[in-house]
C-alpha cells in the first residue's frame, strides 16, 4: 500500500494520465488539418459545393479538437513542473531546446494561420485562404516533429555531455538531437498512425450519416477520402512500425524482449502469439509461438540471436549497477499488442470499405450510384446483402476509436517499456522526481486533474456529437462567392466592412 501511494508511483500515475488523454487529440489535429486543407483544395480547384460543405464540417470538428488539445496540453505543464523538477533541472538544458523551438515556431506559426484561417472567409481571397489552412497543417507537423525530437532524446539520449561540477546534462550537437535514427523513425510511425486515426474517425462519421441517408454527396466523398487515407496510412504505419522496432531492437533491448515475452535469448527467435508466465522466476508457462519470426523483425534474418528479458537485465546489472532493469512485462506485451491488433484492425476495414465502394467502371451496371446516392456494399447478390450494408455502416462507426485506443497504448509501451529509466542508460525514473513535493500533494494534484479532465471529456464529446448530428451546412451567398481582394469584394468594396470577421456557417 506504502509503495502504490509513493510519491514516485503517484507522480507516473499522474504524468500517465494526464499524458494518454493529452494525446487523444494530438493525431486527430494533426490529420484533420490536412484532410481539411485537401478538402478544401478540392473546392477551389473544382468549385463543386460538395467540397466546400465538407471542408466546413470537418473544419468545425477540427477546431473544436485544437481547442481542447491545447488546454490539455497547458494543464499538463503544470503538473510536469510539479512533480518532475529533478528531471528538468538535469536535462532542462538539453529537452527543453526543441520544446522551445515547438513553442517559439510551430506553435506560434500554428495559432497565426489557425486565426487567418477562422476569420478570414470572407475577408481573403480563396487561395491565399486555402493558404493558410496548409500552413495550420504544416505547424501541427513541426510541433509534432519538435516533441517528438524531445521524446526521442530520452529513448536515444545523443548530442549532450555530462557537467560533472554541476551535476546537469548539456547540449554539445542539436542537430543530432534533431536527426538521429529514433527521431526519425518515430516520427515517420507517430505522423503515419495519426493519419490512420484522422482518415478511420472521417470514416465513421460518414458512416454514421450515410446509414441514415443523410449529407448523401458530403458524406460519400468524405467516405472515400477517409478510406483512401486508412489504407494508405495503415501500410506506412505497419512500415514504420518495422522500421521503428528495428531501431528499438538495438537501442533498448530490454524492451523489445519484454514486447514478446522472451526470457531467455534464442536463436532463431519465435514471435510470441500470446504467453502467460510467472514474472519471479522469469519463465512462460504457456507460449503459442511462431518460430524465426522475431529474429526476422530484430535483424531481416529468419536465424539471428535475440537477447532475452533475463540476460538482457543480467548485462544491465553489470553495466550500470545492482537492480531490476525489468519493466512491467504484462504491460509491454499485452500493451504492443492491443497497438498491433487496434490499428490493423482499422486498416482492414478501410481496405474492405475501399474495395466496397470501388470505383463505377468496376461495378457491374446494377450495382453503380450517383454522386447523391448512398453506394451499394455488397458482395453478392443475395437478400443478405441489406443486412451486409448495415453491418458495415455499424462497424465503421465503432471502430473509429480503434486508432485512438493503438495510439495510447503504443504509448503506455514506449514509456513503460524503458523503465526504469527517465533518460534511457542515463536518469532513472526514481531519480526524477521532485523532492519537495509530499506524497498528499501529488495525490490531490493527480485527484483534480483526473477530475478536471473527466469535465474536459464531457465537453469534447457533448460539442462533437452536436456538431456531428447537425451535418455539413448549408452555403451562403457569401460562401459561394469568396472575396477577390483582401478585406472584400471589388464588385462590392463595402460588402464585409464594417461586419466581423466571422467562420460562417
Amino acid at each position: 500500500m506504502d509503495l502504490a501511494l509513493a510519491p514516485e508511483t503517484l507522480a507516473r500515475w499522474q504524468f500517465g494520465i494526464t499524458t494518454v488523454y493529452h494525446f487523444l487529440f494530438v493525431p486527430l489535429t494533426i490529420s484533420l488539418a490536412a484532410l481539411t486543407a485537401g478538402l478544401q483544395t478540392a473546392w477551389v480547384r473544382t468549385e463543386k459545393e460538395k467540397y466546400l460543405r465538407a471542408t466546413k464540417f470537418w473544419g468545425k470538428l477540427f477546431l473544436i479538437n485544437i481547442a481542447m488539445g491545447v488546454v490539455t496540453g497547458i494543464v499538463q505543464e503544470f503538473q510536469f513542473g510539479m512533480n518532475w523538477s529533478d528531471y528538468s533541472r538535469f536535462v532542462g538544458d538539453v529537452f527543453g531546446a526543441p520544446l522551445a523551438f515547438e513553442a517559439l515556431i510551430a506553435f506560434f506559426f500554428e495559432s497565426t494561420f489557425i486565426g487567418l484561417w477562422i476569420f478570414g472567409w470572407d475577408k481573403l481571397p480563396k487561395k491565399i485562404h486555402l493558404g493558410c489552412i496548409w500552413m495550420v497543417s504544416i505547424g501541427t507537423v513541426l510541433s509534432a516533429y519538435f516533441i517528438l525530437a524531445a521524446n526521442s532524446w530520452m529513448q536515444h539520449p545523443v548530442g549532450y555531455r555530462i557537467n560533472e561540477k554541476n551535476g546537469r546534462a548539456e547540449l554539445t550537437d542539436f542537430l543530432a538531437v534533431l536527426t538521429q535514427n529514433t527521431t526519425l523513425t518515430q516520427a515517420f510511425h507517430t505522423l503515419s498512425a495519426a493519419f490512420l486515426t484522422g482518415g478511420a474517425f472521417m470514416v465513421g462519421i460518414a458512416a454514421f450519416h450515410l446509414a441514415r441517408r443523410k449529407h448523401v454527396p458530403v458524406m460519400r466523398t468524405s467516405l472515400r477520402l477517409g478510406l483512401v487515407t486508412v489504407v494508405i496510412a495503415g501500410m506506412l504505419t505497419a512500415i514504420s512500425g518495422d522500421f521503428l522496432g528495428k531501431v528499438m531492437f538495438k537501442q533498448q533491448p530490454m524492451k523489445m524482449a519484454a514486447a514478446e515475452a522472451l526470457w531467455e535469448g534464442e536463436a532463431p527467435a519465435p514471435f510470441s502469439v500470446f504467453a502467460y508466465g510467472d514474472v519471479d522466476k522469469g519463465h512462460n508457462k504457456v507460449a503459442i509461438e511462431v518460430p524465426g519470426v522475431l529474429s526476422f523483425l530484430a535483424n531481416d534474418d529468419f536465424s539471428s540471436y535475440v537477447p532475452g528479458i533475463n540476460d538482457t537485465n543480467k548485462a544491465l546489472q553489470e553495466k550500470f549497477g545492482p537492480g531490476d532493469y525489468r519493466p512491467n512485462i504484462p504491460v509491454a506485451y499485452w500493451g504492443f499488442r492491443w497497438m498491433i491488433g487496434f490499428g490493423m484492425a482499422s486498416f482492414s476495414l478501410g481496405l474492405l470499405g475501399l474495395w466496397l465502394t470501388r470505383k463505377k467502371f468496376l461495378l457491374p451496371q446494377a450495382l453503380r450510384t450517383g454522386e447523391d446516392e448512398v453506394p451499394h456494399l455488397v458482395l453478392f447478390r443475395s437478400p443478405l446483402s441489406h443486412t451486409f450494408t448495415r453491418l458495415y455502416w455499424l462497424a465503421a462507426l465503432w471502430t473509429l476509436g480503434f486508432p485512438l485506443l493503438a495510439n495510447s497504448w503504443g504509448w503506455i509501451f514506449t514509456e513503460m517499456g524503458r523503465q526504469p529509466w527517465a533518460v534511457y542508460g542515463v536518469l532513472r525514473t526514481r531519480d526524477a522526481v521532485s523532492p519537495g513535493v509530499s506524497q498528499a500533494e501529488v495525490l490531490t494534484s493527480m485527484i483534480v486533474f483526473t477530475l478536471l479532465y473527466a469535465v474536459l471529456a464531457v465537453i469534447e464529446v457533448r460539442l462533437l456529437v452536436k456538431y456531428v448530428k447537425a451535418g455539413p451546412p448549408e452555403l451562403t451567398e457569401s460562401d459561394l462567392n469568396p472575396p477577390t481582394r483582401i478585406g472584400g469584394h471589388d464588385k462590392d468594396p463595402e460588402r464585409g466592412a464594417d461586419r466581423p470577421m466571422a467562420f460562417s456557417y
